[in-house]
């Protein structure tokens, strides 16, 4: 865990935000939609939880509501995790690292993640 902290670009602040997802064919053509939820957010990527298992490489489109305002992200699948064997647990969790975003969305981003900081710290 320590060394994932190291290896990680930016700091990511906990979060848990629903969001809608929808992933991309390679034509750009929508394959699927779905819920999901954030389990993280830092200015790189976030970690997003679903119901449905994700694809290494996938685009996804996310949009994610960060207090009053309504942020959409597009994203690359970069890692998936399924859901432990011995667990109940059914949701699937997918590292997502944002292909773009405009100045606008990465202030908005930057501002929410450091709210989240404060919030943990008290």
């Amino acid at each position: 865990m320590a060394q994932d902290l190291k290896r990680r670009k930016f700091e990511r602040g906990n979060a848990l935000n629903l969001v809608d997802y929808i992933v991309l064919a390679e034509d750009g053509s929508q394959l699927t939609r779905g819920m999901g939820r954030t389990r993280n957010v830092s200015e790189g990527g976030l970690s997003l939880e679903t119901h449905r298992p994700l694809q290494d490489g996938q685009i996804v489109l996310i949009t994610i509501g960060l207090k009053d305002d309504m942020l959409q992200l597009r994203g690359r699948v970069v890692h998936q995790e399924a859901p432990a064997a011995i667990s109940e647990e059914t949701r699937y969790c997918a590292g997502i690292q944002f292909t773009s975003l405009n100045e606008k969305g990465l202030q908005t981003l930057q501002n929410y993640i450091k709210l989240l900081k404060s919030l943990n710290r008290t």
